[in-house]
């Protein structure tokens, strides 16, 4: 009879919080519940996007408040997805409450509503489980109190998993100090066999016993296919032309900032009301951005992967790939955003030969390499007091958004510890896994020649990706085009073609200087600090493109990569320079063109300098010249590091002094743009030496 009276109590909070007066439970949906209300277990929810993961953990957090157990903590790795969620359990009639880097104004206020008890759901992300505030001022009270925990997304927790974040991995230590007896649910919809494995081997810290709910991962609403084309104008020509003939509102997403960015423009260009979404757009911006879409007010966003997990729009009409993601499972994850309320959804994939360099980039930035760790530990133990990251790139020659990784993962495995005021050692030994991170590689690289294998089309596509995630009820779906041919226009209008390529071909991307001096200079022997004087500045510059950019940023990788032979710069490469040059707009023209000596690319260099002087009618000085051989270092380093490679490594030659002395306006032209140091300290050599300003201008920026 208890269970009776359980089940029906269950089945209303389920009602309210779907709005639907005779909705009943999925199959293994009450299971779950039970779980972890009647047995205070540990329950691994494993099912495709729309199932109803969210619905478990806000009945079973009603059922457990109504007998008197504690708040909810749900772990939830993005901000837009916590958004959804405190929407969704203020409809099952529930006060939940955020703790994030966006509203620590309000910390105050939920601390003091949970001191009351007045919350029944706090979401945090992983991250904040590590902030010195959070984990001292509110972690211990919640692991004692909390009457259920929740991790969000789970396959995150694992190395093994497409999205892999190391902050998840506390959350093993986070298990180890609960009560015995407080229930753990995690969800996820993207875990084959060996992530399942390893969630389940970490939510069972201390001994407790895992149940695994496990249901079919087929979408049958969703209709796959893969568009293969030649060239990038081609894709962008097939979006512009047929983005409208998809069923309502989307997603379109790109591999790289840079391009969701270019293809908005092009899609807008083209009459599309599209808007871009990356990981560089404002707060704000983002969240006026999924509510347009979510109100049918866009036809798509040009998104990244900063718009993924948790975005809930069960009515998405498409979903389109310009570019594959890494794996199979990862692209399962992405497309599931679409078709869950709707009878068909539309997913295609426009791959480019560009995906397999991001691919790789992705791959290996995450790995920890020996070096800099033991550099990074090294340093903190020498000092032996908190010690910021800004102060840590000063000693350690770590770019920030690696060191700040590093520095997350050396956390996690205890050999160093996040404290107010920065990081210090712990004094606990550290060894690098190599086996590992060697394990982690090769399934990376699996991954990857699956992906390859997905795009060749052998099989069904719906079946292809179910097996991709272990799934065994895969069957073939019928629909996709595989299964029953293209579903989709194999045309690209010309005018179309020929609108995107003249996008493409378009060139000139802004580079702002730097205004401020890396923390901690005196310790590499430069003695400078705080902003750079305005009259040792340069103006902001200019590059024809970046190398992750659509258009130009494709052939300048090229051009400048290791391997290239040094060339001169072709004509179609110089008339983008000079197109650059010409829509500029700046306020002085310059009047003198100097270059920045290049120790590989001097051929290139030399003839874009020559070329530029003849056009423009200008002197060409020439480049400057070396001391003691130049900068010995490699371009990229962290900026503190480089800036010490490059200070004072050049001269101004007696014969440019001369014509320095006239105060002209200097254009200074350089290959490649990375930290924009050689830039800041051979423009500074030139004000020093007379130039009443400095104009950078380069082939390429990197990033």
């Amino acid at each position: 009879m208890a269970i009776v009276a359980l089940v029906d109590e269950a089945e209303a909070l389920l009602r309210r919080l779907v709005g639907v007066s005779d909705a009943a439970f999925r199959e293994g949906q009450w299971e779950a519940v039970r779980d972890l209300v009647e047995r205070r277990g540990r329950v691994l929810v494993v099912q495709r996007t729309g199932w109803g993961k969210s619905a478990v953990y806000f009945v079973a957090t009603g059922l457990l408040r109504a007998r008197g157990r504690g708040p909810t903590v749900i772990v939830s790795p993005l901000l837009a997805l916590m958004r959804d969620q405190i929407a969704a359990g203020e409809r099952a009639g529930l006060r939940a409450v955020t703790m994030n880097s966006a509203n620590p104004d309000d910390w105050v206020d939920v601390a003091t509503a949970l001191a009351d008890d007045a919350v029944d759901v706090l979401l945090v992300s992983p991250e904040r489980l590590n902030n010195p505030r959070f984990r001292e001022e509110q972690l211990p009270g919640l692991s004692e109190r909390a009457g259920l925990l929740v991790v969000d997304e789970a396959h995150c927790i694992s190395d093994w998993g497409h999205d892999f974040r190391p902050d998840y991995r506390r959350i093993h230590d986070l298990l180890t100090r609960l009560p015995e007896g407080t229930p753990v649910l995690a969800t996820t919809a993207t875990a084959n066999a060996r992530v399942v494995a390893d969630v389940a081997e970490q939510l069972g810290a201390g001994g407790a016993d895992v149940s695994t709910v496990r249901g079919s991962l087929a979408r049958r609403s969703l209709r796959l296919g893969v568009l293969t084309l030649p060239r990038a104008a081609d894709r962008l020509g097939w979006l512009a032309a047929h983005l409208g003939d998809l069923p309502g509102s989307g997603i379109v997403y790109t591999l790289t900032v840079a391009a969701a960015e270019d293809l908005a423009a092009v899609l807008r260009d083209a009459g599309h009301d599209v808007r871009a979404y990356t990981g560089s757009t404002d707060p704000a911006d983002r969240i006026d951005a999924e509510q347009a879409l979510r109100d049918n007010s866009v036809k798509a966003l040009v998104a990244t992967s900063a718009l993924g997990m948790g975005f809930d729009k069960p009515d998405l009409g498409f979903v389109v790939h310009l570019g594959a993601p890494a794996s199979p499972v990862a692209y399962y994850q992405q497309v599931g955003r679409a078709g869950r309320a709707t009878e068909r959804a539309d997913v295609l994939l426009l791959p480019g030969v560009e995906d397999a360099d991001i691919w790789h980039y992705f791959a290996t930035v995450s790995m920890p390499r020996q070096e800099q760790a033991r550099d990074v530990i090294a340093v903190l133990e020498t000092r032996g007091r908190p010690t910021s990251t800004a102060a840590l790139e000063a000693e350690v020659d770590v770019r920030r958004a690696r060191l700040e990784l590093l520095l997350k993962v050396l956390d996690v495995d205890g050999a160093v510890r996040r404290v107010r005021g920065g990081w210090e050692a712990t004094g606990e030994p550290w060894n690098y896994d190599a086996e590992r991170y060697s394990r982690v590689a090769s399934a990376r690289a699996a991954e990857a020649d699956s992906m390859r294998a997905y795009l060749r089309g052998e099989r069904c596509r719906m079946a292809f990706l179910q097996e991709a995630l272990d799934d065994p009820s895969a069957v073939d779906c019928g629909i996709c085009d595989v299964c029953s041919g293209p579903w989709y226009p194999l045309d690209v209008p010309a005018s179309a073609r020929a609108e995107a390529a003249g996008r493409l071909r378009r060139a000139g991307v802004p580079i702002e200087p730097r205004v401020q001096w890396p923390s901690g200079m005196a310790r590499r022997g430069v003695q400078v600090s705080g902003r750079i004087p305005p009259d040792e500045r340069t103006e902001a510059g200019r590059v024809v493109a970046r190398l992750t950019d659509l258009g130009w940023g494709q052939r300048l990788r090229w051009t400048l990569d290791a391997s290239a032979p040094d060339a001169a710069a072709d004509g179609a490469l110089l008339a983008a320079c000079v197109d650059v040059l010409r829509g500029w707009g700046w306020d002085r023209r310059p009047e003198v063109i100097v270059s920045v000596p290049s120790r590989s690319r001097s051929a290139l260099v030399g003839s874009l300098a020559a070329h530029l002087a003849r056009v423009g009618k200008l002197p060409d000085l020439g480049p400057l010249g070396l001391r003691n051989g130049g900068p010995a270092g490699e371009p990229g380093g962290n900026s503190a590091f480089r800036l010490a490679d490059v200070w004072d490594a050049w001269t101004v030659p007696p014969e440019m002094t001369a014509a320095l002395r006239a105060s002209p306006v200097v254009l200074l032209v350089d290959d490649l743009v990375d930290s924009r140091r050689t830039l800041t300290v051979a423009g500074r050599t030139l004000r020093r030496a007379g130039a009443a300003a400095v104009l950078p201008f380069a082939l390429a920026r990197v990033g």
